[in-house]
């Protein structure tokens, strides 16, 4: 069975993008049966260039890769989630919809690579560099028996990979 994990920030158009193309390009390398899905509570309704950019310069595919609201993954037809990671700090601290399935739910926060001085230059090197700490996580979370693993076992795994 897929393990869904759902990768939340308030505006759906870097980090938890950034996370979604990460975990799903890793997953697949790999041949796991894990498929990230990415959304805002807010989102902006379009994806930051410099995090499509550092995506297709790892050689990960973002065609399908577009900015979306959490009230997709709520309700009659939405996957089942394994697990909830929020990426960014107002995310974690708003209060997020019933999840079907009662997912794990972990915050893994990153600062924002939008607000990274030193013009474009200092943003594509900010924004690369979460990329790679973004991407070094989700390896770490794919190395689990994400299968196997109890609420309280994965809780507690996620969040060991969180001090990470």
């Amino acid at each position: 069975m897929t393990t869904n994990v759902l990768i939340l920030c308030t505006h759906n158009s870097a980090r938890s993008v950034l996370a979604e193309g990460m975990l799903n390009h890793w997953a697949a390398k790999l041949g796991k049966d894990v498929r990230a899905y990415s959304a805002g509570s807010a989102p902006s309704g379009r994806l930051n260039p410099f995090a499509l950019d550092a995506l297709t310069r790892a050689g990960v595919d973002v065609g399908g890769c577009r900015s979306k609201s959490w009230d997709e993954f709520v309700g009659d037809g939405a996957p089942e989630m394994r697990i909830v990671i929020t990426v960014c700090d107002s995310a974690a601290a708003e209060t997020c919809p019933y999840w079907p399935g009662s997912p794990v739910k972990v915050h893994w926060g990153y600062a924002d690579p939008s607000n990274a001085p030193g013009g474009d230059d200092g943003k594509r090197l900010a924004f690369e560099l979460t990329r790679q700490a973004i991407g070094y996580r989700m390896l770490q979370m794919l190395m689990l028996p994400l299968d196997r693993m109890g609420d309280a076992e994965l809780r507690t795994a996620l969040a060991d990979i969180s001090q990470n």
